[in-house]
């Protein structure tokens, strides 16, 4: 048995395809297939049910891709070992954003970031918490950047920063007239909100403290768009809340209309987050040092109230 064999086989499993499986992993199709075959002829099983379309894993091939992507993030972690001894912090990191801190903080860190660290090659992907913690489970991502708390016990969490909400009230809205707003404010049936699969949204919907009637509900909005939030607010269709660094470069006009909570601020916590194997720690901490340096000057707030992700 090698590790080369092992990558072979968390190849299919994720593909569950032959052919793609040996193009991501840079060898011919027979040789990936001969491979796989020793590795079930000396186990005497079968990993995968060929008959299927697309290819299945036997119940055993389950265990074995299970405990095989855990033999091979341990043997990655001896060149990680070794990296970090020299001092390097270079090479390909995978990371994945959620779509609320995308367009927000990218433009924030990654010039600096590249030009700090010119032998990393970051390949960042925009994904929604779900995806982000299925991928680094599986070892697909190095790293992420989400909102926590998330309680997995298999992903470390690092906060980056904590990002208060902003609630943005049109002039013709029941809250126009107040100068600091309350949780207890809220209203879901007149509050707009993000599509769900955003944990943003859980986020609002955990903050207040009345529950969503959907039988009283004039319009549903499938949005994934703060934009579109805002300018369903200035047509009177309600409020909408948005975070702290959304609102820093929109029109003087529409910041006029922002009002904060009263202290403590609800606030989301912003990590960067990673599987408990540790690997790549160096790229991490330097990613996290970097983000931690250009948000510090860009949020003050201190005095707080965490509102988790998870749906209460």
């Amino acid at each position: 048995m090698t590790i080369t064999q092992l990558k072979y086989v968390l190849a299919v499993a994720e593909h569950q395809n032959f052919t793609r499986a040996a193009q991501k992993t840079f060898v011919t199709q027979p040789t990936l297939s001969m491979q796989i075959q020793k590795l079930e002829d000396q186990l005497d099983v079968q990993i995968f049910d060929r008959s299927k379309k697309p290819i299945e894993l036997t119940d055993i091939g389950a265990k074995i891709v299970h405990q095989a992507r855990n033999i091979v993030n341990e043997a990655n972690r001896i060149t990680d070992i070794v990296d970090q001894q020299k001092g390097y912090i270079g090479g390909e990191f995978k990371l994945g954003v959620i779509p609320t801190v995308m367009p927000t903080l990218l433009p924030m860190f990654l010039t600096n970031f590249i030009k700090k660290y010119p032998k990393v090659t970051l390949k960042i992907e925009e994904l929604n918490t779900d995806q982000i913690m299925e991928r680094l489970e599986e070892g697909h991502l190095d790293a992420a950047i989400a909102a926590t708390p998330l309680e997995n016990p298999n992903i470390k969490e690092r906060p980056l920063y904590y990002e208060p909400f902003m609630a943005y009230v049109p002039h013709n809205h029941r809250l126009s007239s107040k100068e600091v707003l309350e949780p207890s404010d809220l209203d879901t049936q007149d509050l707009l909100l993000l599509e769900d699969g955003h944990c943003f949204r859980d986020g609002v919907i955990n903050l207040c403290t009345t529950p969503r009637n959907k039988d009283e509900e004039k319009f549903t909005l499938e949005s994934g768009s703060f934009e579109t939030l805002v300018k369903l607010s200035n047509e009177g269709l309600g409020m909408t809340l948005l975070p702290y660094l959304h609102t820093l470069d929109m029109p003087i006009k529409e910041k006029e209309l922002f009002k904060e909570f009263k202290e403590p601020s609800p606030a989301r916590e912003v990590s960067i987050i990673f599987h408990k194997s540790e690997l790549k720690m160096q790229i991490i901490e330097a990613l996290r040092s970097t983000i931690a340096g250009v948000v510090k000057g860009a949020i003050t707030f201190q005095n707080v109230q965490i509102i988790s992700p998870l749906n209460k």
